[in-house]
């Protein structure tokens, strides 16, 4: 009580800081300024698998208040789903979602912009934003790519193989080639870090469809309904590539704050940080079952890191792919996975982001002493057989008793006639 006292009085004491959370009156409308196409278009976008995605709805009438989209494979698709969340309520914890999960548990609508979280390749298609009553404003594309290569630079062999062969196909119809982006931050200061770009595949045509808008007229990723299906690329073994190289850079200063500040905080008790001067969460995790970190504040286009203690986790070393027994990885969307976790992973992660040290996530592992199983678990399966060869087994003593007596009485009731008579 005496803390929300405290922070009561202390904002009614700086009103001018209310004022900066105050609505500007003269806020561009953007869906006012831009109308929508007179026939549907589709944007191409490509991503890499596990990342998270929005998808801004560009455009709706003004007196449209909440959007529905839809999702379809193939365009003119019988099975189409139907993505709401009751006007932008739902929410949804990134980190308790997961790869096997149906798309409508992996996704938000937050301002009319679809967010896709851990997307994955059989999310690739098409999504329409539009209305409940069936009006569609705006179109996208996705194609979405798994990584099918990863390049280190201590696998010098590999590169250099890499290198000799073609690192696509050309025809006379179209040209396969892997686009490359700009190298991430270093993911870690004062310490040896790593940096990634990605390379997504793209096809080089004048054959592809006019209903999908790209930035070139020529050119779409490799899994885009823009490239004819004659191409034969939809069931081919085309995706993105990886690439991971050391990096060393100094941690910028940090401003140093007012030793009046950080007593208030600390009396008010708003200062979570630990030690190690970053923010602390708590999380506990039964073992024996999957885990997922995410660290917190993170973006797509953000470089992560993940260390153990002090103790760095490289790509090179837990990388999804390098080891297929691992059981503690790093994927293509900078989550932590634990394939299960176990009593000997608890301890302090920290992450990184951009080159800073963000978060610290103190993981406690218990021993499950028991959970909900299902029917088709194989222990309740075999309960059910036991019970059923029991509950056979009484039910068969039950009948062979009463036949007995049963039989026992007409005989006995036989010989009371016999002596009667006699």
């Amino acid at each position: 009580m005496l803390r929300e006292v405290l922070a009561i009085c202390f904002w009614a004491i700086c009103p001018q800081l209310l004022s900066a959370y105050e609505a500007p009156e003269d806020k561009e409308d953007i869906f006012a300024s831009r109308a929508c196409p007179a026939f549907l278009v589709f944007d191409t976008a490509a991503f890499l698998a596990d990342m998270t995605i929005e998808l801004p709805c560009h455009c709706k009438p003004e007196e449209t208040h909440s959007v529905v989209w839809y999702y379809q494979k193939q365009i003119g698709s019988m099975n189409t789903k139907v993505l709401t969340d009751f006007e932008g309520t739902k929410v949804v914890e990134s980190s308790k979602v997961g790869r096997g999960s149906d798309l409508r548990s992996r996704f938000s609508i937050r301002l009319f912009s679809l967010v896709i979280f851990r997307v994955q390749k059989a999310d690739s298609g098409h999504y329409i934003c539009g209305t409940a009553s069936g009006e569609f404003f705006y179109g996208y594309d996705v194609d979405v790519q798994e990584v099918c290569q990863v390049l280190f630079p201590w696998n010098v062999k590999s590169r250099t193989q890499v290198q000799a062969e073609p690192t696509g196909i050309k025809t006379e119809k179209f040209e396969v080639f892997t686009s490359y982006g700009s190298w991430s931050k270093c993911d870690r200061c004062d310490v040896q870090g790593e940096q990634m770009r990605v390379g997504l595949c793209y096809v080089k045509s004048i054959y592809l469809h006019v209903r999908y808008q790209r930035e070139s007229d020529t050119v779409a990723s490799c899994g885009s309904s823009a490239v004819p299906q004659q191409f034969g690329l939809s069931s081919s073994s085309y995706g993105a590539k990886l690439e991971v190289r050391n990096c060393h850079t100094p941690c910028p200063t940090k401003p140093t704050t007012s030793p009046e500040r950080q007593a208030l905080l600390k009396f008010l008790e708003f200062d979570d940080r630990g030690p190690s001067g970053v923010t602390i969460h708590f999380h506990n995790h039964p073992s024996d079952s999957d885990l997922v970190l995410t660290c917190p504040g993170t973006k797509p286009q953000y470089a992560v890191a993940w260390d153990k203690g002090s103790t760095p986790l490289y790509r090179s070393q837990y990388m999804e792919g390098m080891n297929k027994t691992s059981r503690v990885f790093i994927d293509t969307g900078h989550h932590l996975n634990f394939r299960p976790v176990q009593l000997e992973d608890k301890g302090s992660y920290f992450c990184w982001l951009q080159g800073e040290l963000a978060a610290e996530i103190r993981l406690g592992v218990y021993l499950r002493l028991g959970r909900l199983r299902q029917i088709s678990d194989p222990e309740s399966v075999y309960a059910l057989q036991v019970i059923l060869v029991c509950y056979a087994g009484i039910s068969a003593v039950f009948l062979l008793t009463v036949g007995v007596r049963f039989i026992w009485h007409i005989s006995r009731e036989e010989t009371s006639a016999d002596i009667d008579r006699t």
